[in-house]
């Protein structure tokens, strides 16, 4: 059986980071998780709901604000062993930190305590909690 994992969050460079926080907060309820540097001066902004805001004033792309994907694995060490079957490389960052053939940035974290992972997938998003 293939192992179990979920988007934990996405990653994205923004702009205006501080447009960013308070849209999430404002409109969606998304209160701060975690944040490197300061509220006032935030260089990275985590939020409960899987939004990570990456401050890049200066990025200049229409579009592809993606920085990476972070994936909350239930055994991140079979993720990255499956992982390098298909071709994917190692990124500075760690070996949890995989570069997919398009370029795509995967960061690949275990999940604690261990029955979370399949906690989060019994979740249908249209409806509620699976039936089993």
């Amino acid at each position: 059986m293939a192992p179990k994992a979920y988007l934990e969050h996405v990653a994205i460079w923004v702009r205006d980071i501080h447009w960013h926080i308070r849209f999430f907060h404002d409109v969606l309820g998304m209160a701060m998780r975690e944040v490197q540097g300061t509220e006032a001066d935030p260089v990275q902004y985590w939020t409960l709901g899987g939004m990570q805001f990456i401050a890049r004033p200066d990025f200049a792309g229409p579009e592809g604000r993606l920085g990476h994907l972070g994936i909350m694995c239930e055994d991140v060490d079979a993720a990255i062993a499956a992982a390098h079957t298909f071709g994917v490389t190692e990124m500075p960052q760690g070996r949890n930190w995989l570069r997919l053939p398009d370029g795509l940035a995967v960061e690949l974290m275990q999940a604690r305590p261990a029955g979370c992972v399949a906690q989060a997938l019994s979740i249908n998003p249209r409806s509620g909690p699976l039936q089993s």
